[in-house]
């Protein structure tokens, strides 16, 4: 919440400067999360009266003016402002006066004609557009005659605005709703300074008519525990005083009518949400407060119909549903120009379902934000009052006798927390006295009684988060200071901490990953209906959320390529085409029962695209293909030590890939994953070009035997190199023959290196020659020719058997 620190000064006599009052709110209450002066730099810039206006001689759009700014002489401002005219109070940005955004405004010519400054509007100044009144969207900012007869020519224009107010922007913690009112944090900064607020004060005056001849209300204590309305007739709708004008837009709320503005008062005041209704458009006089009706439709104040579910709390007129309680007003009953009488109204609403309306339709609006968090029950009928005072002051209106109150309860049993010394001492390790604590008591404007040590503490209404003796020993720790409590070691037996054998296989994971040259990513968890089912390897559905934050995260990931994808996508756009990432995250998958939670299964995955190694003097760039990240894979895969073999099994099940460059990964039986190219269809849908990715199960992969670390002798004798060629059927799967050769082998074999594959002239058209490269060692002798040969002829004959091989 925005704080002006000015308006904080009707309360309290704050004599530190701005930075100091953040700082000590920032030690002891809530977080400040921003502080400034929204004049910031500017300078110049002076109140100024339109004394003439003349059309600009080479321009039909630009009139000549000349202005007092309480100089000896006129300025001649050239200007294409568009509601310009002689007699207004205006903005002037005078020759060498610096505006919002740190710009420059000097004297100059416009088509010919000599222009000494600027007329400005509010949003030349700095005002955002969301708080600049709409009236002035367009044109220059112009002071209304009742505002305009207190202002002086040449007077400085950023004090009359309110910008050289000191504005701290506070973190309010969920706990401490309080502080969304000037109010609350009046209360709070008194507590802090310890001094005594002065609460704001007003005069209600009634005619005779009464209230309820005019208007009724019913109320369910579940939906509303405190419903009023007030009445005012005879009001004149217009813009509010500059005053009022300038408190609400320093506070980040933009001017709307007198009306209304009032309302929007009342809430920063008291944190209390109130609401303005036109009488006369009313379909019926008799108000209602309930629960909406299946498909019931209510057009809000944004211009939006919108549909009602069954657990939001609307306000009725006879069976018309005007508004969303405590979010948003409806259309038909706006306060307009034409508006005479006004129902005001002030409630309380139960949260859940203030939450549930805004959640659901989108509404997140400042009053939906209190009503959330709760509001002070004492101070709901005061700030209809003082909101019913203060529009018949200035919208000449006139406020008729009572409330109609359809239901109510009072404060009469204010909550009552109990503590003693004893405790507050040994939970802060302290050694605070009573005094100290009946003095911070006294700065909290607390009621207590103190006996033998305990204190039990009349919980004011204003502190709604005060419950229990762990709250006041809160408040008792902040206020004493927390820079004032005793550092201490804590005592007691530790265990140091280490990773679980799945965190270490994780964390080894993505270590050989960036070891290979890929960067991690990190996606949302969250996608589309349409790529939610892409790239499973699980079965079950994804899970729809409820209340899903955009239309691009609607349901969980089956998959983490499609975030891999997303990612590659928003790289290539932007012009970098060598892209290598990985993902360790989960996925998750659900049986289609609700009432059950879906199953989350770790991953990892990755792609790459363009060029996996760059272009050199020695050699041209490589390009991404279905075998370098085949070679990224297998090198992870061995890194895990599996117990049972590695098998690569061509497939073309999945739809999301290409169908003949893609492999699932068995160990053993077990299905830990695949490897190979995107489809190209589904390549295009992501917008990304030729890409390879696989993804793994890392809960399958934990659960796989591994062969355990151990030493492999090195031999001191030489090794010895045998070449084997072979000619087979061009469908034999080159993984299967290095099999074979590895198990007629024997102990003397080891490696195989495929380092040949050749199909063409003196090849049959359905054969391929293969070149494997042998090394045989032993660890006890030097190799002989007849070791070798023995191990070759029974590796020839082996593959002569099983795939009708024939030696090259």
């Amino acid at each position: 919440m925005k704080v002006s620190v000015n308006w904080l000064r009707d309360y309290l006599p704050i004599e530190l400067p701005a930075n100091e009052l953040a700082e000590k709110i920032s030690r002891t209450t809530v977080e400040i999360e921003g502080q400034y002066q929204p004049q910031a730099n500017m300078k110049n810039i002076v109140i100024a009266k339109v004394l003439s206006v003349e059309e600009h001689p080479d321009s039909d759009h630009m009139v000549i003016t000349q202005v007092d700014a309480g100089e000896d002489e006129p300025i001649q401002i050239v200007t294409g402002a568009p509601n310009v005219a002689e007699g207004q109070t205006v903005i002037l940005a005078k020759h060498n006066s610096i505006v919002g955004g740190g710009q420059k405004i000097k004297k100059g010519k416009l088509r010919g004609v000599v222009s000494n400054g600027m007329l400005a509007a509010l949003q030349e100044l700095g005002f955002d557009d969301k708080v600049s009144p709409k009236d002035f969207e367009d044109g220059i900012w112009v002071f209304n005659d009742v505002d305009a007869a207190d202002l002086t020519p040449g007077e400085n224009a950023l004090h009359v605005l309110g910008m050289d107010d000191d504005v701290l922007e506070t973190g309010i913690t969920p706990n401490r709703a309080d502080l969304f009112s000037m109010n609350g944090t009046a209360w709070e900064v008194a507590a802090i300074l310890s001094e005594e607020p002065t609460l704001p004060t007003f005069e209600l005056t009634e005619t005779s008519e009464k209230t309820a001849d005019l208007i009724s209300a019913t109320a369910p204590a579940e939906l509303a525990p405190k419903y009023g309305l007030r009445v005012v007739k005879n009001v004149e709708v217009k813009d509010s005083p500059l005053w009022l004008q300038r408190r609400l837009w320093t506070m980040g709320i933009r001017p709307i009518s007198n009306v209304v503005d009032v309302t929007n008062l009342m809430l920063l005041t008291y944190g209390q949400p109130l609401h303005a209704f036109d009488l006369d458009t009313l379909p019926s006089k008799d108000i209602t407060v309930r629960t909406a009706k299946p498909a019931e439709k209510i057009k809000t104040l944004d211009g939006v119909e919108r549909e009602a579910s069954a657990e939001d709390i609307v306000i009725a007129a006879g069976d018309e549903a005007l508004m969303f309680a405590g979010v948003m007003g409806g259309e038909s009953t706006e306060v307009t120009a034409k508006t005479t009488n006004i129902v005001l109204e002030g409630a309380i609403f139960e949260p859940k379902a203030i939450r549930h309306a805004a959640r659901d339709q989108n509404l997140h609006s400042e009053a939906s934000t209190r009503f959330e968090r709760g509001v002070n029950v004492e101070d709901t009928f005061t700030a209809l009052d003082h909101a019913a005072a203060l529009i018949a002051e200035i919208a000449g209106g006139e406020v008729t006798e009572g409330r109609v109150v359809a239901q109510d309860f009072d404060y009469e049993a204010p909550p009552v927390v109990k503590v003693t010394t004893a405790h507050v001492n040994h939970v802060l390790g302290t050694e605070i006295t009573e005094a100290e604590i009946s003095a911070i008591f006294d700065r909290l404007f607390f009621d207590y009684e103190l006996n033998d040590g305990e204190f039990t503490v009349t919980v004011p209404a204003r502190r709604w988060d005060i419950t229990i003796a762990a709250d006041l020993v809160e408040e008792i720790a902040r206020l004493y200071g927390y820079d004032n409590l005793p550092a201490t070691l804590p005592t007691g037996e530790t265990t140091p901490g280490k990773l679980t054998p799945k965190q270490a296989l994780i964390r080894a994971t993505r270590h050989d990953l960036e070891g290979l040259g890929l960067n991690q990513a990190i996606s949302y968890v969250l996608t589309t209906p349409e790529k939610a089912n892409n790239f499973k390897l699980h079965d079950g559905q994804p899970i729809q959320l409820d209340y899903p934050m955009s239309q691009d995260r609607q349901q969980t990931r089956g998959s983490l390529l499609t975030g891999l994808l997303d990612d590659v996508a928003y790289n290539v756009a932007r012009k970098q085409a060598d892209v290598a990432l990985y993902e360790q995250g989960r996925v998750f998958v659900s049986n289609g029962d609700a009432s059950v939670l879906p199953t989350e299964i770790e991953h990892v995955a990755g792609v790459i695209t363009g060029n996996v190694l760059p272009r050199t003097w020695a050699a041209g760039a490589q390009k991404a293909d279905f075998f370098a990240l085949k070679g990224i894979v297998e090198r992870l895969l061995a890194n895990y030590a599996f117990a049972d073999d590695i098998r690569f099994v061509p497939t073309t099940e999945r739809a999301e890939m290409h169908p003949g460059r893609t492999a699932d990964i068995y160990v053993g039986e077990t299905l830990i994953g695949f490897v190979g190219q995107v489809h190209p269809v589904t390549a295009k849908t992501y917008k990304v070009n030729e890409t390879y990715a696989f993804e793994l199960n890392v809960d399958a992969i934990f659960d796989l035997p591994k062969v355990k670390d151990g030493y492999e002798v090195v031999s001191r004798f030489p090794a010895v190199a045998r070449d084997l060629a072979i000619l087979v059927d061009r469908d034999v799967p080159a993984a299967d023959l290095r099999a074979a050769i590895v198990a007629a082998g024997g102990a003397l074999l080891h490696d195989v290196e495929l380092f040949d594959v050749y199909t063409g002239e003196n090849v049959a058209d359905d054969k391929k020659s293969l070149a494997y490269a042998l090394t045989f060692v032993d660890v006890e002798k030097t190799l002989v020719d007849e070791d070798i040969n023995a191990a070759v002829e029974r590796i020839t004959a082996a593959l002569a058997e099983k795939f009708n091989a024939e030696i090259r």
